[in-house]
């Protein structure tokens, strides 16, 4: 009796131990952010390791304004996106070996924001379909060189068919409304709302009211997901 009140209650200590370790705190996870406090940003064009061609220029339409809201000063897109191809910077392999304090250097930037288009993809099964947009972000300072902010984030969009009813026409007719909802579905909305839960575990910036009051705020530990339906 005594053994199985041990191996109940460690089942359960691992339980909630396992549920809190899924969070942490952002002042625990980025405690560089709190000691360097950026104000300027720059963000460079993503890498793009997804098949779509066009989700490179899509995602980046995504990012200034979340950012903006979050308390930074972000440099626009496009005038630094013209000057980096200009100097033949815009292959995202062009700069990544350049030194982070020419950035500081010529466009004034407290830290430079690195993105990855990780998945960009339509899945589509007999009964379901949906599309998947998953970035990850990393921020480096331009001072010291170090990793500020590092998360990643996922957004999956239900695009199966909602026909009712019983039997193979019910049937026939879900599988051609998925089909015809995943291949129309605009990705803007999936890719927007994955900058902002994504962006929405990097501390305020100074601009924002709450600067330097969210360090207790707890978040998922390394990556969040989002379901749309």
């Amino acid at each position: 009796m005594n053994r199985f009140l041990c191996l109940a209650l460690l089942s359960v200590f691992i339980l909630l131990y396992g549920c809190t370790s899924a969070y942490v705190t952002k002042k625990d996870a980025f405690p560089e952010m709190y000691r360097d406090h950026p104000l300027t940003i720059l963000i460079l064009p993503p890498i793009n390791m997804s098949t779509a061609s066009d989700a490179k220029e899509l995602f980046m339409s995504t990012l200034a304004e979340p950012l903006s809201f979050r308390g930074y000063y972000v440099l626009p897109i496009e005038i630094t996106t013209d000057i980096l191809k200009n100097e033949g910077l815009y292959d995202i392999e062009a700069v990544k070996d350049l030194p982070l304090q020419k950035f500081k250097q010529y466009f004034g930037a407290d830290a430079v924001m690195y993105v990855k288009i990780l998945r960009w993809d339509t899945v589509y099964v007999v009964l379901g379909g949906s599309i998947i947009v998953e970035v990850e972000f990393l921020l480096k300072s331009t001072t010291t060189g170090k990793d500020l902010w590092k998360y990643s984030g996922r957004v999956e969009q239900n695009t199966s068919g909602t026909s009712r009813g019983q039997g193979i026409g019910a049937l026939i007719a879900n599988v051609i409304e998925t089909g015809v909802k995943t291949a129309v579905t605009d990705y803007f909305p999936a890719a927007r709302e994955a900058s902002i839960i994504t962006l929405s575990a990097l501390p305020y910036g100074k601009y924002h009211p709450d600067f330097n009051k969210d360090g207790d705020t707890r978040i998922k530990k390394d990556k969040v997901i989002l379901q749309l339906r």
